[in-house]
C-alpha cells in the first residue's frame, strides 16, 4: 500500500462535480450516484484483458491496475488489488440483509462496488466491480483529465519497473 499519491484527491467542486454527473448515462447514475448494481455478466468490461487503467467513470481518478484484474466467475470486473489504497474509500455497508463493504473513488465519492475476502493470492481479496462505474485507459494512451487538475492527468501513466 502507498501512503502517497500523485493525484490530487480533493472533491471537485460542486458546479463541476454536477456537470460530470449530467454526463452520465441513466445505468451510470444508478450505479456510481445512487449505489446501485448492474445485472452480472452484461458489463463492457468483464472481458477486457489489455494492458492499462481502469479509472473512476465520475472523475477519472486510476482506481486498478491491468494486471490485478481476474475472472472471479462472479460476472463482475474483479481486482485483487487497487491501483493505490488512497484512491478507495471503505464504507460499511449493511443493506440487503448482509454486511460487506462498499468501496468509493475516495476523491468524487461515486459507488464502486464491494470488496471481499475471497480471491486469490497474494492479497485473498476481490474487488468487485461494476463496469459502469470504470472508464477503461489502455497503456498507451492519456489518463482522463476530467478536472482540468493536469498532471499526472491527461498523461500516459507509465508504473514503475518491477
Amino acid at each position: 500500500m502507498s501512503a502517497t499519491t500523485p493525484f490530487d484527491l480533493s472533491p471537485p467542486a460542486p458546479p463541476l462535480f454536477n456537470q460530470l454527473a449530467a454526463s452520465l448515462t441513466q445505468d451510470e447514475r444508478d450505479v456510481l450516484l445512487e449505489h446501485g448494481t448492474e445485472s452480472p455478466f452484461c458489463g463492457v468490461l468483464l472481458t477486457e484483458k489489455r494492458p492499462g487503467l481502469y479509472c473512476c467513470r465520475l472523475c477519472g481518478l486510476p482506481l486498478f491496475l491491468g494486471g490485478t484484474k481476474f475472472d472471479s466467475r462472479t460476472g463482475w470486473p474483479s481486482f485483487t488489488a487497487p491501483f493505490n489504497e488512497l484512491h478507495l474509500a471503505y464504507v460499511r455497508d449493511a443493506s440487503y440483509g448482509m454486511v460487506r463493504t462498499e468501496i468509493r473513488c475516495a476523491r468524487c465519492g461515486s459507488h464502486q462496488g464491494h470488496v471481499f475476502d475471497d480471491g486469490p493470492p497474494p492479497t485473498h481479496q476481490r474487488y468487485c466491480i461494476n463496469s459502469v462505474s470504470l472508464a477503461f485507459v489502455a497503456a498507451t494512451d492519456p489518463l482522463p483529465d476530467k478536472l482540468g487538475r493536469g498532471m499526472p492527468e491527461g498523461v500516459v501513466w507509465m508504473p514503475a519497473a518491477t
